[in-house]
């Protein structure tokens, strides 16, 4: 398997911060690069919206991502390109924006040209021998786009979860109500059942005494007073 990215550069608008060129392409393949650099600068004065675009050279494709204010090129032979589509160039430009971000933050944004390039340059040499020759490289950048195509149907799954979930709440709310509508109902039936007993007992009592009452009456007349002499021996 032959070379596919042959040269790297990560720039901040137009100033070069790190390149690298695998065998001697870094002379011509760098002249077309600061030239889609200049182009992307020059749009919108300067301030070009993050994008992907790819461009192609003669035998060469130069693929191009912008984002965060830093642009990451790379230039793969056009056998490369029509074999992987642009699956794997871009996937290189991910991981060496987001290596070049994690290890240089935000100075990469004052940086002076070529800043980086002692240190960054092996980083991309590294990077681009991998994701040219490793076939593993392409395994893993379709199982990222699997991943990410799981994700979005889990994030779907979600929010259909989350919209059943508001009618679920609904329900929740309904059947609390209800069941504290039951709970009052408990209690004022409580409270009527022990109202009414007692009802009766007082009315039981006040019976029991005047039956008391008719029968210590009957007595006293029967035995000629209320303290019943003729009946007490």
């Amino acid at each position: 398997m032959g070379k596919k990215i042959q040269y790297a550069v990560v720039a901040r608008g137009a100033a070069v911060l790190a390149e690298h060129g695998a065998g001697g392409t870094t002379t011509n393949a760098g002249a077309v690069a600061r030239q889609i650099l200049e182009r992307l600068h020059a749009a919108v004065g300067g301030a070009a919206a993050d994008c992907r675009v790819s461009y192609t050279q003669g035998l060469y494709v130069f693929h191009v991502m912008r984002a965060d204010g830093l642009t990451a090129l790379c230039m793969t032979d056009d056998d490369a390109t029509a074999a992987s589509g642009r699956r794997i160039p871009f996937a290189f430009l991910e991981d060496i924006h987001g290596k070049f971000v994690k290890t240089y933050g935000r100075a990469a944004l004052t940086a002076l040209a070529y800043a980086m390039n002692d240190e960054f340059s092996r980083v991309l040499s590294k990077q681009m021998d991998y994701y040219s020759n490793d076939p593993n490289a392409d395994c893993i950048t379709r199982m990222k786009g699997e991943m990410d195509q799981v994700r979005s149907i889990m994030i779907d799954n979600i929010d259909k979860v989350l919209e059943r979930g508001d009618r679920l709440e609904m329900l929740v709310d309904k059947t609390t109500t209800m069941q504290g509508n039951t709970m009052r109902f408990k209690r004022q039936a409580r409270r009527f059942r022990n109202t009414v007993w007692w009802r009766n007992v007082k009315l039981t009592a006040a019976v029991i005494l005047i039956l008391l009452a008719i029968i210590y009456i009957v007595l006293a007349y029967m035995c000629h007073g209320f303290t019943l002499p003729s009946c007490v021996c």
